[in-house]
């Protein structure tokens, strides 16, 4: 086979690769420019999806799933359960959001237990959690801390027992904040951190670790790197060959 033709065909699929690749980051300009979900306006960066098969028409991580009925918006997440939008400041880039798993786990009327997850770990990686929260912190232990030690730390144990406490801490730090936070007798494997903001009347304990997790948290976007450009085209002859330009030419 001719050097060319060999190198047309090894570079053709990388084209397509690339142009596909482009299309389901950037959607090619199909997103609407405005809708609304309940009383949220969506949009750029974010767009709306009504299904699994929807095709892509912006970047994955500002893929928001909107329950019309309810007038609920769902940043799409990692797992099953995403983010619910509260609220969405673009000129500053940030966003209210609450941990649907974490809530639902919390409120069970049945089956009751703390997170298992942490936040920044369910996050896509295009946002960051802001500084302004604070640590909400979630211990499975295997004995209750000693009282006085409680009565320390602010812990309170939640209304799902079995040896299981909250925290409210400082501002949040993300994984920094493991070693800070460590308690004897409780499972470093089983310690969660969940980013809270402070209620507007500032009074926050852990006892109030449900309303906190419901009032949401923080997280912010930064700027976007710029669309992926479309592969060159490769000329073709009459003959229909394809033909490399002058400068890939050895």
């Amino acid at each position: 086979m001719a050097p060319t033709c060999f190198f047309a065909l090894y570079w053709l699929p990388l084209m397509l690769a690339a142009a596909a690749r482009g299309a389901e980051e950037e959607g090619g300009g199909g997103c609407l420019g405005s809708q609304k979900c309940g009383h949220l306006n969506i949009s750029s960066p974010f767009w709306i999806t009504q299904g699994q098969a929807d095709k892509p028409c912006g970047r994955l991580d500002f893929q928001v799933y909107c329950n019309y009925s309810t007038g609920v918006a769902t940043l799409r997440s990692s797992t099953d359960t995403g983010f619910d939008i509260i609220n969405i400041s673009y000129g500053d880039r940030t966003m209210l959001v609450f941990d649907v798993h974490k809530l639902a786990r919390l409120n069970s009327s049945t089956g009751c237990s703390i997170p298992v997850f942490n936040t920044f770990a369910k996050l896509p990686v295009t946002f960051t959690i802001s500084p302004s929260n604070h640590n909400l912190v979630f211990y499975n232990c295997t004995k209750a801390p000693p009282a006085e030690q409680q009565q320390k730390l602010g812990l309170v144990e939640t209304r799902c027992g079995n040896n299981t406490f909250a925290r409210l801490g400082g501002r949040y730090d993300g994984e920094g904040d493991y070693d800070k936070y460590y308690l004897e007798g409780c499972s470093r494997n089983s310690t969660v951190f969940s980013p809270v903001l402070k209620p507007p009347d500032g009074k926050a304990n852990a006892s109030r670790y449900v309303e906190l997790v419901r009032g949401g948290f923080l997280i912010t976007w930064g700027n976007l790197p710029p669309p992926v450009p479309p592969p060159p085209e490769l000329p073709v002859t009459s003959s229909g060959k394809f033909t490399l330009p002058a400068s890939l030419k050895g």
